[in-house]
């Protein structure tokens, strides 16, 4: 089930430039957007799964939550670590897979944004059960009645992306709606092999249902364009609401 390898690899090398990615620069209204959405009690605890650098993870502290963020990634563990000693707040980060890890039923709400683990697939990771481990693991870890969050890729989008030449280079696989790269993160232009999932409405429906989560809203995701609204065929994100019944 891991994907330590590939994505750790790749994340780690990523951690010095990620922050100057144009997606995270609405940290801000994504807050204002989150707390307002998932009405997290004043002082509550949040899980952020795939936390990165911590902007979600150490703004949500700032404003008085206590907030856990899980990363596969130690670089970015550790630059998450230098954002909370400047903002001077503490965070509980750990380092492990989404698809692993395991958190007593504690936290009023959890996040997974910006494919921070949902959907990123390791060269072996089958489509259909990592996604699914993560919401099972998320799940585990909420309280009941709480409410969860998640953007992630729009397979909608995939679809219209690509052809029959991408199909036949191994590049888009339409029955698992994966994409493969060589991204290389590092200065010397070492490639690492990536594979991402993206997914449709009804089929994320179902998973979260197998993992026992009731699906409340499928809206619009894309980094910088969240909204309470049908998502757009051609945009990058979806954004799924759900909560773990009481």
């Amino acid at each position: 089930m891991s994907n330590r390898t590939e994505w750790a690899d790749f994340f780690n090398g990523h951690a010095p430039e990620y922050d100057d990615n144009c997606f995270t620069r609405n940290t801000p209204a994504e807050i204002k957007f989150l707390l307002t959405e998932l009405n997290v009690p004043a002082g509550g605890s949040v899980l952020d799964i795939g936390c990165g650098t911590g902007r979600h993870t150490v703004a949500l502290a700032q404003l008085g939550y206590h907030v856990t963020g899980l990363d596969i990634s130690a670089e970015m563990l550790t630059k998450a670590q230098a954002r909370a000693d400047a903002a001077g707040v503490n965070v509980d980060l750990r380092e492990g897979d989404a698809t692993e890890f395991s958190l007593p039923p504690k936290f009023d709400a959890a996040i997974c944004l910006c494919e921070g683990a949902f959907g990123l697939l390791g060269t072996q990771n089958d489509p259909i059960e990592q996604p699914l481990a993560i919401l099972r693991n998320m799940g585990a870890a909420l309280k009941p009645g709480a409410p969860c969050l998640l953007t992630v890729l729009n397979g909608m989008a995939m679809i219209r992306q690509y052809g029959p030449g991408d199909v036949d280079s191994g590049k888009f696989d339409p029955l698992s709606l994966t994409e493969r790269s060589g991204v290389s993160p590092y200065s010397d232009g070492r490639p690492t092999p990536l594979r991402e999932r993206g997914f449709v409405p009804t089929e994320l429906v179902l998973l979260f249902r197998l993992a026992g989560l009731k699906v409340r809203h499928v809206w619009r995701g894309t980094a910088g364009g969240w909204e309470r609204a049908t998502p757009k065929l051609d945009e990058i994100e979806l954004m799924v609401v759900a909560e773990k019944p009481a």
